[in-house]
């Protein structure tokens, strides 16, 4: 049985969809493809979606495994906090059920946040991994102090999901938005997509969750002990993360290199699919992951 739900419609990729238990969840996860084992984790908040144009330009040299995280999309949720080792660890589970060893991980936003958690806390012997605007450094200022506390708040109030969903159902532009919030330009096919998961409580109980319990601090803290390289991939248009983490980031980890994507925002994997799949391309054969790819 497809584990993509009628409500769902015409999901994206949804013929590469399974369920597959792991560790006590549910996961929805989308396999396509044949080569070397990559990993696509999306942020908070989204889900298999926003890769859909990304996953078949990925699928034609990897064997490409991209889950909801727990409580998005379609996976279920977790028991206990999703801290971001917790949901390294339940990746790593899915990954094992999978019987895939993925020699690069690609994380969007706190994606990226959570396959660095992996590599640091040996669930994944990766060879590298690619951040796209990755959510490595906590908040500046007083953003640092009032945001974790104020997701938390809302996660606890059990009204927020429903108002927030109903909000969102009640939307009437969310690529307007998506572009004041992110700096990216979403065509109105995405902006579907992600209308559909937030008008559902349980998928926005889950982004707020996440938000709630990450720790960047604990994670900035261990960034320097990470050993493999890292490529840093930066909207030079996002408004949610700006460009000049990355470089701080870079700054921190031996090695890491930065890319900046002109003229595209937080979304930029959805707004340039095929030139961020042409950048992790490259990346797998500068480090020797793919053979016969030119290494630009």
């Amino acid at each position: 049985m497809n584990p993509v739900p009628a409500w769902a419609g015409d999901w994206p990729n949804r013929e590469a969809s399974r369920r597959v238990e792991a560790g006590g969840l549910a996961f929805h996860v989308q396999v396509s493809g044949e080569g070397p084992d990559l990993l696509l984790i999306h942020g908070t908040g989204g889900a298999t979606h926003s890769w859909r144009r990304m996953f078949p330009a990925l699928a034609r040299d990897f064997r490409v495994i991209a889950p909801d995280l727990p409580g998005h999309g379609f996976s279920g949720a977790m028991q206990g906090l999703s801290t971001l080792p917790a949901v390294a660890r339940a990746l790593g589970q899915l990954l094992a059920a999978l019987g895939a060893q993925p020699a690069l991980l690609v994380g969007h936003s706190a994606g990226a946040a959570i396959a660095c958690r992996m590599v640091l806390d040996g669930v994944s012997g990766a060879r590298g991994i690619a951040s796209l605007n990755g959510a490595l450094l906590p908040f500046a200022g007083v953003a640092a102090e009032l945001f974790p506390g104020l997701a938390r708040l809302l996660f606890l109030n059990p009204f927020t999901p429903r108002l927030f969903a109903l909000q969102a159902a009640l939307a009437g532009d969310l690529s307007r938005f998506l572009r004041r919030s992110t700096g990216s330009r979403i065509d109105p096919e995405g902006a579907r997509f992600y209308a559909r998961l937030l008008s559902r409580p349980g998928h926005v109980a889950a982004a707020l969750e996440l938000m709630a319990s990450w720790d960047l601090k604990a994670l900035k803290a261990d960034l320097p002990r990470l050993r493999i390289p890292l490529l840093l991939v930066a909207g030079s248009n996002d408004l949610a993360i700006p460009a000049s983490s990355a470089r701080e980031v870079a700054r921190l980890v031996p090695g890491a290199e930065v890319v900046i994507a002109s003229g595209l925002g937080h979304l930029a994997h959805e707004e340039d699919p095929e030139g961020t799949a042409a950048c992790i391309r490259s990346f797998a054969g500068r480090l020797g992951i793919l053979e016969g790819v030119e290494a630009a």
